[in-house]
């Protein structure tokens, strides 16, 4: 059977993963949480005409997050799928996990704030 192709296998990387993003987005409330800021965030820069490199950044801290809370997602899912029963170890996982989260959202947070304050007042 013969190989298939770079390109083919890409198409097929890519869809796999717009797969993996669409159950993400529909069945995991938090990353609907996300998704909503993100699509609020949006529209304020689009309302207050932020710059190009705004943009940038805004969209780094919206990706960050949204990746983060997927990881984040999916190691719980995993370590539920282990480990069906309460373990302190697969506990820790997660709590470090969930602290991964929290950190990138606060920060992206404060992007947000650097970002729209100035705008504001």
């Amino acid at each position: 059977m013969p190989e298939e192709s770079f390109l083919k296998n890409r198409i097929k990387s890519v869809g796999i993963a717009l797969k993996g993003a669409w159950l993400l987005v529909c069945t995991e409330g938090s990353i609907q949480i996300q998704a909503v800021i993100a699509l609020v965030v949006t529209g304020a820069g689009f309302y207050f005409g932020i710059s190009p490199v705004e943009w940038m950044i805004q969209l780094l801290a919206i990706g960050l997050v949204m990746g983060v809370e997927g990881v984040n997602t999916a190691i719980e899912k995993l370590s539920d799928y282990v480990q069906p029963e309460h373990d302190p170890r697969i506990g820790r996982l997660k709590d470090i996990s969930a602290g991964a989260v929290m950190i990138t959202s606060v920060l992206a947070s404060i992007v947000g704030l650097i970002i729209y304050l100035p705008k504001l007042f």
